[in-house]
């Protein structure tokens, strides 16, 4: 079961004018917030754990970035994907995570199936207080590979997800599985 998005504004305090500059963050503003956020034992406790699937709640992230607090129950995992050209960061709050990455910039347009070289596949585990930015060309999973603990994590992306495209793997082969649009998750 998975519990649908909530929204709520982290440090959101009542006054103040809005400001009248749209400001964009930065990978390093993004990479912040989601290390504060998971740091925050109490908001991240808000988070109810399923023992099958994944939950989430849905944030307010900085100057316009969306975000979530993500659960992940032993086993579980995203499945190859990309993020439609959104940057973003992620950080554990709890438990740990392995994430596989390409370091390969892959043509988002035109192409079905990809026989991928030699040496850009990256491996890292985070553990809890663990964080990392990515480019908007990112392409990985991420995975709970423990079989009793759930984990838990924080995203942000901006700008706030277009589309998410999932793909299959084996071997050296990415194929092209799907694409998501946000209606499809939130």
């Amino acid at each position: 079961m998975a519990v649908g998005p909530q929204t709520v504004a982290p440090g959101a305090s009542g006054g103040g004018a809005a400001p009248t500059v749209p400001s964009v963050p930065t990978q390093t503003e993004l990479l912040e917030f989601v290390r504060r956020t998971a740091a925050d034992s109490e908001l991240v406790s808000t988070l109810p754990l399923d023992p099958e699937g994944r939950t989430w709640i849905r944030l307010d992230g900085p100057a316009g970035s969306e975000a979530w607090i993500i659960s992940w129950p032993p086993g579980t995992g995203t499945g190859w994907h990309d993020h439609g050209g959104s940057y973003g960061a992620f950080a554990t709050a709890d438990g740990a995570l392995q994430e596989d990455s390409l370091a390969a910039r892959l043509p988002t347009e035109g192409w079905k199936t990809l026989e991928l070289a030699e040496g850009v596949d990256r491996e890292r585990k985070l553990a809890k207080g663990d964080a990392r930015a990515f480019g908007s060309h990112h392409v990985h999973e991420v995975r709970n590979e423990s079989d009793s603990e759930h984990a838990v994590s924080v995203h942000a992306y901006y700008p706030p997800l277009p589309l998410m495209r999932r793909y299959s793997r084996t071997g050296a082969v990415l194929r092209l599985e799907q694409v998501e649009r946000p209606q499809e998750w939130q």
